[in-house]
């Protein structure tokens, strides 16, 4: 053949190969090989359920293709070394449900069919995940079937009587048996239950085993709930033995029969406050000199947040007491003494402004007398001793700090007589002036009050009578020391009026100190002392009284306990006939709700 027919032949044939390698690389580029980097099989992470699945799925294929290829031999020699591989089991294992010889894994390469980027391959559904309670009910199956494979296994094996073939036997079901103990020892439900919980998850103590907290009174009342206000009764009964039945200076002994009634109630609004305090002492003779009389007090307050840090606080009062046989005004020769009725009343502002306090106070006070029971069976009319005092009160303060107030205070006022002229035609009506400054503590429950001095004139409309003037003293402090115990400190001044021809009336000094001690929960102490000085206007005549009283209850529960008290009092004075002293013991049962 000629060199260029040779050729040509040459140049057809690589145009041939040319073409069929283009159309190759056409077909590649149409239809390329799966990528089995994006199998959603193998996307992210594998869990360990999968993993410990598909290492079962293997140990149990190799175990059946071993079991298949093993015949008995008396003369082949046998290799003693177990082949079973360590098959752990999970909760997540599936039931050997697959063909022997199967080969589905994640981890197999997927044929060409399986891909579905392939045309003419369906897209293949993902099988469903088999529930936990399946998978481990699965399991549990497979490694009961397993067992009854080896107990079949263990008969034939029997038969035989090559000693190599017993061993190689014994040797697989030998570690059968750690493959079954170590996934026993995996899966069990109480390595579940000691599991660590999650602190939040775990179950909290219960409310009735936790620790209450005991009352810081145990004995205290209480109290009925009537509407808003929660109402404590207190009721005393009891007999006392006096050396003065009527602490006069003609007073003898006597046993009496003593009846104290007290309550109180405190509103239980969201806002305002208000309280209603009351009392009221019977006393009736038992043997001795002959003593009826009652008395007693109710006055309620009323707390009013306003607007614009103001404040209004308003109270109302009313008392009913005897004319006292060692008073100034005490008739003489009379049954009983006369009662004095009191209503008073007041009406108060307080304004913050900065450091600045401002309160500006109104009250009223009305006494009236009853008339008195003479010895031969007439009435003597006391209304030349009926009055009214208006006063109006106003009060400075700067504070200093949140426990000290100092402050400065000025009062007005004017008493009328509801008959210009007494009996002796006096003009009694007078006008009142005061001027205090003071110092108010607010320590909290260790020290609180206010105390304050200065002077007091109330001159009279009759200019015969001189005016009832002198320093004024007033004082209302407590002071708890240590828990349970309360020192009081109160002192007061007023003006006593009278309708004595030619007398103006005197000017009382009253200061008293208590104190109480909670010895234990159930047993209370308490102790008073007492001073009063009544200096009379017009003259040199005085009064100085001292008093002293002892006490303590004894709480038989909340509800009921035993009370007494030793008190006594004496009264000197450079008038005649005017000096006296009591001594009294009582005894008595207090009940409470």
């Amino acid at each position: 053949m000629s060199g260029p027919q040779h050729e040509t032949k040459r140049g057809r044939k690589g145009k041939a190969v040319s073409a069929l390698l283009l159309t190759a690389s056409v077909l590649i580029l149409h239809h390329p090989a799966p990528v089995f980097a994006q199998d959603t099989e193998l996307r992210g992470e594998v869990s360990e359920d999968a993993i410990l699945e598909d290492q079962q799925r293997k140990a149990r294929q190799l175990r059946a293709t071993q079991s298949q290829n093993q015949t008995p031999s008396a003369t082949a020699p046998q290799d003693t070394t177990p082949t079973t591989a360590y098959e752990p089991v999970s909760p997540g294992a599936v039931p050997d449900d697959q063909p022997a010889g199967a080969t589905a894994s994640i981890f197999d390469q997927p044929t060409a069919t399986e891909d579905p980027l392939v045309a003419g391959n369906p897209t293949p559904a993902q099988p469903r995940r088999s529930s936990t309670t399946t998978r481990r009910t699965a399991d549990t199956t497979t490694t009961s079937s397993t067992k009854a494979a080896d107990k079949k296994k263990k008969k034939k094996a029997g038969t035989a009587t090559d000693p190599s073939t017993t061993n190689a036997t014994t040797s697989r079901d030998a570690a059968a048996a750690d493959e079954e103990t170590a996934n026993r020892r995996a899966v069990t439900i109480d390595s579940v239950d000691r599991q660590k919980l999650d602190p939040g998850a775990e179950r909290t103590g219960s409310i009735e085993g936790q620790k209450i907290k005991p009352e810081d009174d145990p004995f205290a009342a209480s109290g009925i709930e009537v509407g808003t206000f929660v109402f404590r009764p207190t009721l005393e009964q009891g007999l006392t033995a006096t050396s003065n039945a009527d602490s006069s200076s003609g007073g003898k002994s006597a046993l009496l029969s003593e009846t104290n009634l007290r309550f109180s109630a405190t509103s239980d609004w969201r806002e305002n406050s208000a309280v209603i305090d009351g009392y009221g002492i019977f006393r009736n003779t038992i043997s001795g000199q002959k003593v009826n009389d009652a008395q007693g007090r109710i006055e309620g307050q009323l707390n009013v947040d306003l607007d614009n840090e103001l404040r209004a606080i308003a109270k109302l009062g009313y008392e009913a007491v005897p004319e006292s046989a060692s008073s100034p005004d005490a008739i003489a020769g009379v049954t009983s003494q006369p009662i004095r009725q009191t209503v008073d009343g007041s009406l108060g502002i307080e304004k913050d402004a900065g450091k600045m306090r401002y309160r500006l106070t109104g009250a009223v006070t009305h006494d009236f007398f009853g008339d008195a029971k003479l010895s031969n069976g007439t009435t003597l009319s006391l209304k030349d001793r009926d009055s009214t005092l208006y006063t109006a009160t106003l009060r400075t303060g700067y504070q200093i700090s949140p426990a000290l107030t100092p402050f400065t205070e000025i009062e007005i006022g004017k008493r009328v007589y509801d008959l210009r002229l007494d009996s002796s035609g006096f003009a009694r009506s007078s006008n009142r002036l005061g001027a205090r400054a003071g110092l108010e503590l607010d320590m909290g429950e260790k020290l609180s009050g206010e105390f304050s001095a200065g002077w007091l004139r109330e001159a009279i409309d009759d200019d015969r009578l001189p005016a009832i003037a002198g320093p004024s003293i007033d004082a209302d402090l407590k002071w708890s020391p240590e828990r349970g115990t309360i020192i009081g400190l109160t002192g007061k001044t007023g003006i006593e009026t009278t309708t004595a021809p030619g007398e103006s009336g005197d000017i009382l000094y009253s200061g008293r100190l208590t104190g109480e001690r909670q010895v234990r929960a159930n047993l209370t102490t308490n102790a008073a002392l007492g001073l009063d000085w009544r200096d009379y206007t017009g003259s040199d005549g005085h009064d100085l009284i001292l008093s002293a009283e002892a006490g303590l209850t004894w709480w038989l529960n909340r509800y009921a306990g035993l009370t007494t008290r030793v008190r006594t009092e004496k009264l000197t004075s450079n008038l005649p006939g005017r000096d006296y002293v009591t001594n009294s013991v009582y005894l008595g049962l207090k009940v409470q709700r």
